[in-house]
């Protein structure tokens, strides 16, 4: 018997039957209610050991468990992903922009794991390797993968206990007032902290200014940075939820990118830091923002000589 993924019910959840509490519990393996039931007729959703029913009852606590047989090998997304590390327990890859980590859709990075990293020879190791948290599907950078359910319940804890140091970089519309800064604004009444460096700065024709910044979120809330940063007047370019109108950048993308990760490997204890060059398109957009205002505001006119 092969464990897949593993699942520890939270506390203070109300009990709730196996048939209705495991769906979308696994994803990349089982999508919806109906598959739910079909895993669980045939025997591959176990509940604290033994093979589980529809009707179980799940309580904090509990162990739930997707075991491996032909009706949970995930449908393998053959898309080639860039892997910045790896060993036999957790892989960190380049996540490109555009693609989701995980859902009910074949096209996920979750799904194109298999095909991209090397199978962990551990005994229980993951038929598919499971992402340890997650990016929004326009932003790119480094992800954590586990490989093990040890490796994963492990940076759970890291990321829960904010021990893992991420550092995004944005290119953002306008320049903070400070090069070095703090945003403490609260996000739907939850206590939500961003750091701030400003890197460089160029004029630009559509917004003025255009800045590069390195971030680091202090506190993990869903769209954190994309929140901060169009709250103090600096959205980051190419945000179609929370930027500007006409300074959106339609396709062009999102400029934000996860490009760091500090974390405590979680079976040699070493400290591992990971880091990458942000997108050359963030380079590449505002140098060519920087030329057209040098090229039609930048030169004074000349006056001919009389």
């Amino acid at each position: 018997m092969k464990i897949l993924q593993e699942h520890i019910v939270p506390p203070n959840i109300q009990k709730e039957r196996l048939s209705d509490y495991a769906v979308g519990l696994f994803p990349g393996f089982i999508f919806s209610r109906k598959g739910t039931k079909k895993a669980i007729k045939k025997g591959t959703i176990f509940l604290n050991g033994k093979i589980g029913k529809t009707g179980d009852w799940v309580e904090s606590g509990f162990i739930v468990h997707l075991i491996e047989s032909e009706h949970t090998r995930p449908k393998v997304f053959s898309h080639s992903i860039p892997i910045i590390y790896e060993d036999n327990f957790l892989a960190v890859i380049q996540k490109p922009a555009g693609l989701i980590v995980s859902g009910n859709l074949y096209r996920t990075v979750t799904n194109a794991l298999p095909f991209n990293l090397t199978p962990s020879p551990q005994p229980n190791a993951y038929l598919s390797p499971r992402p340890a948290h997650r990016l929004d599907k326009s932003t790119s950078g480094l992800l954590l993968v586990a490989k093990t359910p040890e490796t994963l319940i492990e940076l759970g804890r890291q990321f829960e206990k904010r021990l893992i140091r991420k550092r995004y970089q944005a290119v953002v519309i306008g320049k903070p007032k400070v090069s070095d800064g703090e945003i403490l604004l609260p996000i739907k009444n939850k206590r939500s902290i961003t750091k701030y460096q400003l890197i460089d700065t160029v004029p630009s024709l559509r917004s003025e200014r255009l800045s590069l910044l390195n971030l680091w979120p202090e506190t993990g809330r869903t769209h954190q940075l994309r929140i901060h940063l169009s709250t103090i007047g600096h959205p980051i370019l190419g945000d179609k939820i929370y930027g500007q109108n006409g300074l959106i950048m339609k396709g062009k993308g999102l400029f934000l990118a996860a490009v760091q990760l500090t974390f405590t490997h979680p079976i040699t204890q070493q400290i591992q830091e990971v880091s990458i060059e942000a997108p050359p398109k963030f380079e590449r957009f505002m140098r060519k923002e920087k030329e057209r205002w040098e090229k039609y505001r930048g030169q004074p006119k000349t006056v001919p000589n009389s």
